[in-house]
C-alpha cells in the first residue's frame, strides 16, 4: 500500500484539538460529554492500531487484552478505595475472606499507574518478540492474538471471587478522595483525558516522521529487504506492538474512570475486532483519523441502538462494509485523496 502522506496531519490535529477542547464542552450537556469521554477512551487504542497495523503491517486482534489490563488495574484501585476498610462486595458474595495478595499493590495510586504502564510492557514485548523472532506474521499472528483475548475473557469470568466474574467491577465513588460521580468531576476527567490524548497523538505523528517511522513502513512493505539490510525486524515490530499495548492500557484506565465499570466484554474477541474497526473507519494511516474513527463509531453505535434497537447491529455492520468497500483508506485517506486531486488540477496549465 502506498504511504499516506502526513502533509495535512498538522491541520487536522489542530482542528481535532479545537473540536475536543472548545466545541464539544460548549455545545454538549453532561450526559453527552460523558459519552464522548467514553468514545475518546477507545481513541487511545485506535492510535495504537494505526501504529502497529497501518504503519507496521501487524494485524492484532487482541488489543482488548491490554485495554482490560488498564481498565481492571484502575477499577481495582477505585474499588478498594470505595469499599475500604471492608472487602469489595463481590468478594464478600463469593465468600472470599481475605484480600488476594495480587490485589494489595492496588491500594496505592502510584502502584496502580505503574501497573497500567508497565504490565502491558512486561507482557507485550517478550510475547511479541518471541513470536516475531519465529517470523510468525499476517493471519497467523491475528489468530494467536484473538485466541489470547478469548482465553483472557474465560479466565476473568471463571475467577468470580477475584475479578467480579461476568459482571466485572463497578460501583466506584471516589478517586483519591475526589467524587467521580459529580458533573464537575466528570468534566475535569474529560479534560485530563483530552490532554493525554492530544499529547499522545502529537508524539505518535512526530514518531512516524522520524527514521524509525520510515523503517516501520519498510518492514510493512518489504520485511525481507529490511532484514537483509541488517535490521532486527523482530525488535522493531515488538517495540511498536508494545507501544500499542501501552496505549490500549491507558485507554482502558480512562474508560473505567469515564464509565464507572469494567467487564470481560471489553476484553474479548468482539471488542478487540471493534478496536481495529475504529482505525479502519477513520483511516489506518492517519493518527488523527483514528481518533475521528473512534468518535464516529461510538456515535453510530449510540444512535443506531437508540433509534433501531432491533436492527442496530445490522445497520452498523452495513456502515462498516460501505466504508471498507468504497473508502479503503478510511475517512482521512479519502479526504487526503480529494485534496491531492484538487491540488493537482490547480497545477495543470
Amino acid at each position: 500500500m502506498k504511504h499516506f502522506q502526513l502533509s495535512s496531519e498538522p491541520v487536522a490535529h489542530i482542528a481535532l484539538a479545537l473540536l475536543l477542547i472548545v466545541l464539544l464542552p460548549l455545545s454538549l450537556d453532561s450526559f453527552w460529554l460523558a459519552n464522548f469521554g467514553k468514545y475518546i477512551a477507545f481513541a487511545f487504542v485506535a492510535v495504537g492500531v494505526v501504529l502497529v497495523w497501518g504503519y507496521c503491517g501487524i494485524l492484532s486482534l487482541g488489543q482488548g487484552i491490554f485495554f482490560g489490563i488498564g481498565g481492571y488495574a484502575m477499577a481495582m484501585f477505585l474499588k478498594l478505595e470505595a469499599s475500604a476498610p471492608e472487602l469489595p462486595d463481590f468478594m464478600v458474595w463469593s465468600s472470599v475472606e481475605t484480600l488476594p495478595l495480587w490485589w494489595e499493590p492496588f491500594r496505592s495510586f502510584t502502584a496502580t499507574v505503574a501497573a497500567i504502564l508497565l504490565v502491558p510492557i512486561a507482557i507485550a514485548f517478550p510475547f511479541s518478540y518471541a513470536i516475531f523472532k519465529k517470523r510468525v506474521s499476517g493471519v497467523y499472528f491475528a489468530i494467536v492474538t484473538i485466541s489470547l483475548a478469548m482465553t483472557m475473557t474465560v479466565l476473568i469470568i471463571g475467577q468470580q471471587g477475584d475479578t467480579g466474574g461476568a459482571n466485572g467491577i463497578t460501583d466506584f465513588r471516589t478517586l483519591l478522595g475526589m467524587d467521580v460521580i459529580s458533573e464537575e468531576s466528570r468534566r475535569s476527567i474529560y479534560f485530563i483525558e483530552i490532554g493525554f490524548l492530544l499529547v499522545i497523538t502529537t508524539l505518535a505523528a512526530l514518531l512516524l516522521q522520524t527514521r524509525f517511522g520510515k523503517i516501520l513502513i519498510a518492514v510493512r512493505d518489504r520485511e525481507d529487504r529490511v532484514r537483509f539490510s541488517g535490521y532486527n525486524t523482530a525488535m522493531f515490530k515488538a517495540f511498536v506492538f508494545t507501544i500499542a499495548a501501552v496505549l490500549s492500557s491507558i485507554g482502558g484506565a480512562m474508560y473505567t474512570l469515564q464509565v464507572g465499570l469494567i467487564s470481560p466484554t471489553l476484553v474479548g474477541s468482539v471488542a478487540s475486532v471493534e478496536m481495529v474497526i475504529f482505525a479502519a473507519m477513520g483511516g489506518r494511516l492517519s493518527v488523527t483519523g483514528a481518533v475521528i474513527g473512534a468518535l464516529m463509531v461510538g456515535l453510530m453505535k449510540s444512535y443506531f441502538s437508540e433509534q433501531f434497537p432491533q436492527t442496530w447491529l445490522f445497520l452498523l455492520g452495513a456502515m462498516f462494509i460501505i466504508v471498507v468497500g468504497f473508502m479503503p483508506d478510511g475517512i482521512a485517506g479519502t479526504i487526503q485523496k480529494l485534496l491531492t486531486s484538487k491540488s493537482a488540477k490547480k497545477e495543470l496549465p
